[in-house]
């Protein structure tokens, strides 16, 4: 874990605010490219996905730091919610300075509700592919190393699990990124949610230095490359709770 870029936030939005040059730069990234530690990859959809029909279902999704990956499918026509949490572990190590030791077995996640008549799962995995995540990367991402930040899909279902191992298969074959992908398909894990500091974060937290380089981007790059599912207002967790 980057404990000097990522530890837990001790500043205030107020304070947040007064940091004149990071809100700039932050504001700036919605007005050009978006760059950034990983750039986001145009990729094609899903040959397999669910059918799609009205319900609630969810998926699970791992891919380094869940701020970014949150804030991502916060903003992703369709769905309900998108909570931040652990996943791959026990309980009892369900706590995120735990987590970082790396021993755990959790990796940082996103549990993703979600309508597959507004949005399938084999949608969801196109945008977790182009521009949530870098799937080359074995046990970091970015500027975090660990497994904690392992690139893994959680597949609730033999459903998930096939749709997500086709579609690795399918971009594999394409050879579209400059490495191989290394995402792994786990099953049979429970989700367990962060604690409140750290779900909304980016929303709550948009001048944030970590935030405005590595995932202002992530979301500036959904917008652009999936306008049609682009939803300008995020779900936010803790005013759902609330």
């Amino acid at each position: 874990m980057t404990r000097i870029e990522k530890t837990r936030p001790f500043f205030t939005r107020g304070a947040l605010a007064v940091l004149g040059f990071a809100a700039v730069a932050a504001a700036a990234f919605w007005q050009t490219p978006a760059r950034s530690a990983e750039d986001a990859v145009v990729i094609p959809p899903p040959a397999l996905d669910e059918k799609a029909s009205p319900g609630s279902e969810t998926a699970i999704f791992a891919g380094g730091c869940f701020w970014g990956v949150q804030g991502v499918f916060q903003h992703v026509k369709g769905v309900s919610q998108a909570v931040s949490g652990y996943t791959g572990g026990a309980k009892d190590d369900a706590v995120y300075e735990t987590v970082g030791t790396g021993r755990t077995g959790h990796a940082e996640s996103v549990e993703i509700t979600y309508d597959p008549s507004k949005v399938t799962y084999g949608q969801l995995l196109h945008v977790y592919f182009s521009v949530a995540h870098n799937p080359t990367q074995l046990n970091y991402q970015g500027p975090d190393s660990g497994t904690q930040y392992r690139s893994t899909i959680f597949a609730e279902n033999d459903a998930q699990k096939k749709i997500a191992q086709s579609y690795i298969d399918q971009l594999d074959k394409a050879k579209l990124y400059a490495a191989p992908i290394v995402t792994t398909i786990e099953t049979g894990k429970t989700f367990y949610p962060a604690e409140n500091y750290h779900q909304d974060f980016l929303t709550l937290n948009p001048t944030y230095p970590y935030i405005v380089y590595n995932d202002l981007p992530k979301v500036a790059n959904l917008k652009l490359l999936f306008p049609a599912l682009y939803s300008e207002k995020p779900v936010l967790v803790l005013s759902a709770s609330n």
